[in-house]
């Protein structure tokens, strides 16, 4: 079975509520009628629900009277709303008055119903801006326990069935933090495992964290970072499979993997790859892309305490159909990990 039809029929199968604050943009909402008609998830539209049923009827869209529709400005349950943003905010200085404004924005008002518990995860991005989205996710779902970074998970689809887990690659962070620290590398590294196996059911995650240096072949404090990090993720979950520090080649290919890192149980067979800084995952992903023909879905976010994902502004109705199905496995798999 296909990835994403997996995903749709793990969606199918327990249906989340997912919240899309871009109420009013053409593609979120030709895109929420196909995740309606498909049953893939329960979907909170916000904005005006006059101009949804507008623009829904322009677009000849059947089914967004499925949907729940919350207009921001016009919230029956906007104190409630209020009331938890000044108690999450007001150490930081924010004043009721500020609160109830903030809480009418559709941001920080889906923000809001995750952390309240009336929405399972969140899809923004098609007309806002990265740092929009994940200004209101830091300050008010924040990130998950023993967590204290987000990074970005593409899944990268080949043709070629012998890469990878059966064709798919995981590559992290290619998204959030620039330069992390060792200790964030090393949590970036588990997340990335645990996604992997848990949304996009890989049976047998293999982790390296990358470097320009594979087991002390060259000296450097970015190479002192990966092996630190390493070191630390391995303490975090002795039992996934991960090692570092790699080079691409060290990971990837069994005949350099015998002669680089011989003693490696990762080497040679990596299907995760966790880059040492965003500049590398950035590149990285996207050359592969280009250049080896592979489909890059994502970014995924991952180390948020609720699935909170943002969409390229230029991104089409397909990209985000498919970011509300992994959004919605998200969540289900966050409820899994809390039972």
């Amino acid at each position: 079975m296909e990835l994403i039809e997996s995903i749709v029929k793990r969606a199918q199968a327990d249906p989340q509520r997912i919240i899309l604050p871009e109420g009013t943009e053409e593609r979120t909402l030709k895109a929420a009628d196909i995740i309606l008609e498909q049953k893939i998830a329960e979907i909170v539209l916000l904005g005006n629900k006059q101009e949804i049923e507008k623009i829904s009827a322009e677009l000849g869209l059947k089914n967004i009277d499925k949907a729940q529709i919350i207009d921001p400005q016009d919230n029956p349950n906007h104190q409630k709303y209020v009331d938890l943003l000044f108690k999450l905010r007001q150490r930081k200085g924010m004043t009721e008055e500020q609160a109830y404004e903030q809480a009418k924005d559709p941001l920080y008002l889906a923000c809001l119903m995750i952390k309240s518990g009336d929405a399972d995860g969140e899809v923004a991005g098609a007309k806002n801006y990265t740092g929009s989205v994940l200004r209101p996710a830091f300050q008010i779902v924040k990130t998950a326990p023993g967590i204290g970074v987000v990074s970005g998970c593409f899944i990268m689809i080949f043709k070629d069935k012998s890469i990878g887990h059966n064709g798919l690659m995981l590559f992290a962070d290619c998204a959030a933090t620039p330069n992390p620290s060792a200790e964030e590398l090393a949590q970036i590294a588990v997340c990335s495992g645990n996604t992997a196996k848990n949304v996009y059911g890989f049976e047998d995650p293999r982790v390296a964290i990358l470097s320009f240096s594979t087991k002390g072949s060259a000296k450097h404090e970015m190479v002192d970072k990966v092996i630190e990090a390493t070191r630390m993720a391995k303490e975090m979950d002795p039992a996934m499979k991960l090692d570092g520090e790699l080079q691409v080649d060290a990971a990837i290919v069994p005949s350099v993997a015998k002669s680089k890192a011989p003693d490696s149980d990762v080497a040679g067979s990596a299907n995760v790859l966790v880059f040492p800084t965003l500049d590398a995952g950035n590149i990285g992903y996207k050359l592969v892309q280009r250049l080896a023909g592979a489909e890059a879905i994502g970014p995924m976010l991952q180390g948020l305490a609720a699935p909170i994902n943002d969409l390229s502004r230029g991104c089409s109705v397909d990209d985000i159909v498919k970011m509300i199905a992994i959004t919605a496995v998200q969540a289900i798999e966050a409820k899994n990990s809390r039972k």
